[in-house]
């Protein structure tokens, strides 16, 4: 088992996207009142504090969707300026980010992580559940900004949905090869989404892997992350495509993350909320950071028993939150 020391901070579970895999219609979405969301300074009291003193040096800012958190770039600045910080992400749809994006390297952030499911607008907009051409040309603008003001690695992140966007796989991989871009094939995952994961269902990283190694050939790679991603690169490519095959292929032994939800909830695995711990309750108690230290400590320990296999064997039980209320 890796060390545990990579922490996904949701910093709000809104978003102003409806992606099908997401947030599906009819999906009842109770979202967290702001007076609830950890605020800038208990976030980084708890990093400072309670993190970083067990070992948690790797940290992702998610949402929903990141950057609509009023306090974005300071709550970067904050996370960058700690000496023990060694990597900063953020995973963003990128609709607001030709505006954001400089002021967030001004704050330090230098990854960036990028939904783009499609290329094509129209099916683009199907999948996030609002139609307009606009929007893919402004996330697509906010791509460009990014990797012109020199975020790297620059990461696209596409879930495959059978009969949806699993035609642009090609087109997709096409982008690294002259682009020191990365991106990323996700398999399609049941979560909050039973009804159209069934008549959908997923298709397995091998065979996209296949299709591209059948175009153009592939050979090893590797990018700068935490994730769990199999990486390969088109010969004489700039840029990789990785695989995530979490459907295919159980990696619970080599994940080395933490989930901390907007409203302050701690969780050991992205579908196990088994032992999770409600920080921002215990905060605003006033417990002690020692003891806030040895709670966190406890459930870290326990991590290696508490996985995503646990959910397949029927240990856990029902399961009701979507992905944009887990942190993605």
């Amino acid at each position: 088992m890796p060390a545990i020391d990579y922490l996904r901070i949701s910093l709000i579970d809104r978003c102003n996207f409806r992606c099908q895999y997401c947030m599906p219609e009819g999906a009842d979405l109770a979202y967290a009142l702001q007076q609830d969301w950890l605020t800038r300074a208990e976030l980084r009291h708890l990093l400072r504090d309670v993190f970083i003193p067990l070992g948690f040096t790797r940290f992702r800012l998610t949402g929903g969707e990141p950057l609509l958190r009023p306090d974005i770039v300071e709550i970067v600045q904050d996370i960058t300026a700690l000496p023990a910080t060694q990597d900063l992400a953020i995973t963003t749809n990128a609709f607001l980010l030709a505006k954001r994006a400089q002021a967030l390297w001004d704050a330090g952030l230098r990854r960036i992580n990028i939904s783009l499911d499609s290329l094509d607008p129209d099916t683009f907009g199907k999948i996030i559940g609002r139609p307009s051409v606009a929007l893919w040309h402004q996330v697509w603008a906010g791509i460009q900004t990014a990797h012109q003001i020199g975020f790297s690695p620059l990461k696209l992140n596409v879930v495959v949905i059978p009969g949806v966007n699993d035609g642009e796989v090609l087109d997709l991989a096409a982008l690294t090869r002259d682009r020191d871009w990365h991106v990323r094939f996700i398999e399609f995952m049941p979560i909050g989404n039973g009804d159209l994961f069934a008549s959908q269902g997923w298709v397995a990283s091998e065979i996209l892997r296949q299709q591209i190694r059948d175009r153009w050939g592939l050979e090893a790679g590797s990018v700068r992350g935490n994730g769990p991603a199999d990486v390969f690169k088109i010969p004489g490519a700039q840029g990789t495509v990785g695989f995530i095959s979490q459907m295919s292929e159980c990696f619970c032994d080599r994940c080395n993350r933490m989930r901390l939800s907007a409203d302050g909830w701690l969780r050991p695995c992205l579908l196990n909320e088994t032992g999770q711990i409600n920080l921002r309750a215990l905060l605003r108690d006033d417990v002690p950071m020692e003891a806030l230290r040895d709670r966190v400590s406890e459930l870290v320990f326990a991590k290696p028993e508490i996985n995503f296999k646990m959910r397949e064997s029927g240990t856990t039980g029902a399961y009701s939150r979507t992905m944009s209320q887990i942190g993605g």
